[in-house]
């Protein structure tokens, strides 16, 4: 075992070139990913990540709505135009979907189209049928998805057909598409669950030869569909949950380029955002996400988290504007009424809050300790502590100091809120209290105590 002396040095060493604090941490790669692939050797390059187009698509509207009651009509049409800010100017988020079925859902989908944003891109979904691909002509859209499904619990038991039964229909819809100039987007649905080499290589091959002729804005693509989560990172996981080895018998076996690839998951497992970003990094680059993760059962990867991700990728904002993340869950609470767990990472009310003493004196010394990017500058959500028995003298000062806005020089001591904090603990020890201490309860001690400083506040 190799010894290694310690290094007493005369400055901390943080880090930076991985956490700059302004930016979430940036992710690095020291070494190409390996893995066995048809009792092959094959390296894979996860830094390549950085020279494609990765980006994400939305599926807010579509999938997003099959786990709530539906959006009106006015909040879609907000919700679209939040999303366009905060993909930015260059499309991190590239396009978004809609239903087609309803009046409603056509009147909604013009109401977001003349606002005239070039990102998202307004695209369509439809169940691979005639009959639907008419609403998609209707609306003059020149992409839409359309559900593929292609393991053979539903081709069997559900759609009660045979694979070429299936697979004859998927292909006349495709064609019909391309016949009228509008780009297919083929769902492969379950795909986690298919047969790779019986039924989902031959579909893809077969379109690939239907659309090798087409001008590139027609060649179909592909987004593959981990609909009940059962998809896994793992290195040599066999098929069909390997999601490298699916990636890569798309584009070895099939010739699907990495800019017509696309992911879609759902969270069954606890698994979906580490699932969309193992895609990225094996060569996909359309991570399809919802809002705050919300899609039928367990929802689909986080809109949030796969903004974030990319900027920890990418080591670069790219436009985006992160602070609209925060926009976007107040618009949920308050207009919506969606109920977000205050937990959530990035948006949940206490996601940035601490409860423990140890960590306010951290947060109060410095922020970098306890806070896990500079989330007052990205996100406009500055940290905060909640008062309970255990946030000790350091979290009073720190909740006080910043309910007073007062700047480092000028912040109250542990000393000067001393009897804040001695009223705290007597609601716990004389008083039996079990419950947080509220901000409004925080706020009236300090009138009390600091009667000239919150005049000024409240002026």
């Amino acid at each position: 075992m190799k010894e290694y002396p310690l290094k007493d040095i005369p400055e901390p060493n943080l880090l930076k070139d991985i956490f700059p604090y302004s930016l979430p941490p940036l992710i690095k790669f020291e070494a190409p990913i390996k893995e066995m692939i048809d009792g092959k050797e094959i390296v894979f390059d996860p830094t390549e990540v950085l020279s494609r187009d990765i980006h994400i698509t939305d599926t807010t509207f579509r999938d997003g709505q099959q786990a709530r009651p539906p959006y009106q009509k006015e909040q879609m049409v907000k919700i679209y135009e939040m999303l366009s800010r905060l993909g930015g100017p260059n499309g991190v988020i590239r396009q978004t979907e809609f239903f087609l079925y309803t009046q409603n859902d056509r009147d909604t989908l013009d109401a977001c189209r003349n606002l005239g944003l070039r990102y998202p891109e307004i695209t369509g979904w439809i169940r691979a049928s005639i009959a639907d691909f008419r609403f998609v002509k209707e609306m003059q859209l020149k992409e839409t998805g359309m559900l593929t499904s292609c393991s053979d619990y539903h081709i069997f038991h559900k759609q009660k057909q045979t694979r070429q039964q299936a697979m004859d229909q998927y292909i006349e819809v495709v064609e019909a598409a391309l016949e009228n100039g509008i780009r297919p987007r083929c769902h492969l649905e379950d795909v986690t669950r298919a047969d790779m080499d019986g039924f989902v290589i031959p579909f893809v091959q077969r379109l690939e030869r239907l659309t090798e002729n087409q001008p590139d804005h027609l060649k179909v693509k592909i987004r593959l569909c981990d609909t009940m989560g059962f998809g896994l990172s793992y290195p040599n996981v066999a098929l069909p949950r390997s999601i490298p080895k699916l990636i890569y018998r798309m584009k070895e076996d099939c010739g699907v380029s990495s800019d017509r690839l696309e992911w879609h998951g759902h969270n069954d497992f606890h698994k979906v955002h580490i699932n969309g970003s193992t895609a990225w990094l094996y060569g996909i680059n359309a991570l399809n996400a919802t809002l705050f993760g919300f899609g039928e059962r367990t929802g689909n990867p986080p809109m949030e988290s796969a903004v974030i991700e990319y900027v920890s990728l990418k080591g670069d904002l790219n436009g985006v504007d992160l602070s609209v993340i925060t926009e976007l869950a107040q618009y949920y609470e308050k207009e919506i009424g969606a109920n977000v767990p205050s937990n959530y990472p990035f948006v949940g009310k206490d996601f940035n809050t601490t409860r423990a003493g140890i960590h306010a004196g951290g947060l109060r010394r410095d922020e970098e300790i306890y806070n896990i990017f500079d989330t007052t500058a990205l996100l406009n959500r500055p940290p905060k502590v909640a008062i309970t028995d255990k946030s000790g003298t350091d979290g009073v000062a720190m909740w006080v100091n910043n309910f007073l806005g007062l700047t480092e020089k000028d912040q109250l001591t542990v000393m000067k809120v001393a009897k804040v904090q001695r009223w705290v603990m007597d609601q716990y020890e004389k008083e039996g209290r079990l419950t947080s201490i509220s901000d409004k309860e925080m706020e009236e001690q300090v009138a009390k105590f600091f009667p000239d400083l919150y005049a000024k506040v409240k002026k």
